[in-house]
């Protein structure tokens, strides 16, 4: 007996590819379980017709030949377990999620997979300060600039911070530790994001505490070094900032200091009008993955996360 196959039928011969597509749009906004009640489907069922919506967009958009690229890690579990997504972020979307943790050899699949051609095509690479990226991507685009995401250097800046917090607190006793506790969220946030008591906090605070306020105000200036466009400006820049910890006592911002200057080059690229890329959409898409995996939180199924962080930036079609 022959099947007849039809096109109008999903992978799931129960329903149509229409309605697939309708679950699909669907299940970009709202999670399996609220929608699989509301159609009175199977939680699986849902998630399946999901899957195949997310795999024909993926089909649509095409093969990447990606020229700018940008590279992070992705901790999907407890336990330091991780994967690693590149996006084109001309086109602004995510193009490979892969490898077995965040090591040279699982980034070294990604430009087996796009070859060896397309891989001498890509002119940036835009990535954290992790080594094993940069040996990979040196390895297979040479031609390739580095450039070192701002983001994650402010972040290990912020890390810097809260651990001259955390010395100040061990320090001090009585009243003025009251000053201190609780105020890693104001201290570590952008000025203009605190609002009412958190902002009169911070400024209690950095009255109150002569070696947080240095810390904080040097935090606050650096972010001006991706403002320049001539490195030399830059460089005169970082080495005045790194002059103002003379005498200050902040061992963890030394320790940044000396990070950046071993690390100078991947930052200083930015400074080249053709790397002036957007950084934002760097972090904004990794804030989107971040709510995706809020939304999957205990979900087992890895390729469903794998099409989700794929998919999270195309079109509705």
């Amino acid at each position: 007996m022959k099947r007849e196959g039809l096109e109008w039928l999903a992978d799931n011969p129960f329903y149509t590819r229409r309605f697939a597509t309708y679950v699909g749009r669907r299940c970009r906004t709202e999670t399996i379980k609220d929608l699989a009640t509301e159609l009175a489907l199977d939680w699986d069922t849902v998630k399946e017709l999901d899957k195949q919506y997310m795999r024909a967009q993926l089909q649509r958009v095409g093969t990447p030949a990606p020229k700018v690229i940008g590279i992070d890690e992705l901790s999907i579990r407890k336990g330091h377990t991780y994967r690693i997504v590149v996006s084109d972020l001309e086109r602004r979307r995510p193009i490979w999620f892969g490898g077995k943790d965040r090591s040279e050899a699982s980034l070294d699949e990604f430009y087996r997979l796009l070859g060896e051609k397309k891989a001498k095509q890509i002119r940036l690479a835009v990535m954290d300060m992790w080594k094993p990226f940069r040996n990979s991507t040196a390895r297979h685009a040479p031609q390739a600039a580095i450039l070192f995401d701002k983001f994650h250097v402010i972040r290990h800046l912020g890390e810097a911070l809260d651990k001259v917090r955390k010395s100040e607190y061990a320090r001090l006793d009585g009243r003025a530790r009251t000053f201190i506790k609780g105020q890693k969220y104001a201290l570590l946030s952008h000025p203009q994001n605190l609002k009412g008591p958190a902002r009169k906090n911070l400024k209690l605070l950095l009255a109150a505490n002569k070696r947080l306020n240095t810390a904080y105000l040097l935090k606050e200036s650096f972010g001006q070094l991706w403002d320049y466009s001539s490195e030399a400006w830059a460089r005169k820049f970082f080495e005045n900032w790194r002059a103002q910890l003379k005498w200050q006592r902040l061992a963890p911002y030394e320790r940044f200091a000396e990070m950046i200057e071993r690390h100078w080059d991947g930052l200083a690229a930015y400074c080249r009008p053709e790397n002036k890329i957007s950084l934002g959409f760097v972090e904004g898409l990794n804030n989107k993955i971040r709510v995706l995996q809020r939304r999957a939180y205990g979900l087992r199924d890895e390729e469903y996360l794998r099409l989700k962080v794929l998919t999270c930036m195309l079109p509705k079609h």
